[in-house]
């Protein structure tokens, strides 16, 4: 396990991602070709359910909505927690909303919430007991970096100082309104206010990194295998970036790591 991995176990730290989308086959597919993932069944709670596993180490989630459940579909973030009850009703009290849970895993590996802070952006939270979160980190395939993208920093960032403990330290080489999110002087996570260019169709909203060898070959590939580009391979202070949607449209960055 890498020292990442580790530290995003401390509480309010991303430390899962989960995928819910209308063909279970199709995605697992799109991703197994795109990152090298093999897929085992998971808990049930909403319909089919399996975990992604990377060498054999569970790396995201992915289940399948409901076919009258016409949404659509986007990878969710989910924050570590020592008590989801306790995180639940933190996030009532400062104006977010808890939509699904606190409840356990049906296999007995953790305890989890669905929430939206007060702009809207939805995530999880997850209290692990057999399953702490994402296995593999900082590598080829894994999720990497987590960022929330809201109309506005000042407008939210109080909501998760209070909830979650963060700490906020601006980033002017990453825009004029973006901080990181920081556990005990570690950074964990981002937020990035865009002002009138958040998109209309998606509002404020967590968006996950993925690491891979190589950006621009990793585009090529998410278009043969049916996805999208929705901001070409790029420059930035993070390294070599591309933002694109799976072949269902589910939004997600990656980013160049050998």
């Amino acid at each position: 396990m890498t020292t990442e991995a580790a530290t995003r176990r401390m509480s309010g730290a991303p430390c899962w991602v989960s995928l819910l989308a209308h063909s279970m086959s199709a995605t697992q597919e799109f991703y197994g070709a795109l990152f090298g993932w093999e897929f085992r069944p998971g808990p049930q709670h909403f319909g089919p359910y399996a975990r992604a596993f990377l060498d054999g180490r569970e790396v995201a989630g992915v289940g399948e909505l409901a076919p009258d459940r016409h949404l659509p579909v986007s990878w969710t973030t989910y924050l570590a927690s020592d008590d989801a009850d306790v995180a639940a009703e933190q996030i009532r009290c400062c104006g977010g909303t808890v939509g699904v849970g606190p409840l356990d895993a049906d296999d007995d590996t953790g305890r989890m919430a669905i929430g939206s802070d007060p702009q809207g952006a939805i995530f999880g939270i997850w209290q692990g007991k057999t399953l702490m979160g994402t296995a593999r980190t900082g590598e080829p395939g894994t999720p990497v970096w987590n960022e929330l993208v809201t109309r506005d920093t000042g407008s939210v960032s109080p909501f998760y100082e209070h909830v979650f403990g963060f700490e906020t330290e601006p980033v002017a080489s990453a825009g004029p309104d973006a901080l990181t999110l920081q556990l005990k002087g570690q950074p964990v996570a981002g937020m990035r206010g865009v002002g009138a260019d958040l998109p209309r169709d998606r509002g404020s909203h967590w968006m996950t990194y993925f690491a891979v060898p190589h950006t621009d070959a990793a585009v090529r590939r998410v278009t043969e295998l049916g996805g999208q580009v929705l901001h070409a391979p790029r420059d930035s202070v993070h390294g070599r970036l591309a933002t694109v949607a799976d072949s269902e449209g589910a939004v997600f960055t990656i980013t160049q790591q050998g």
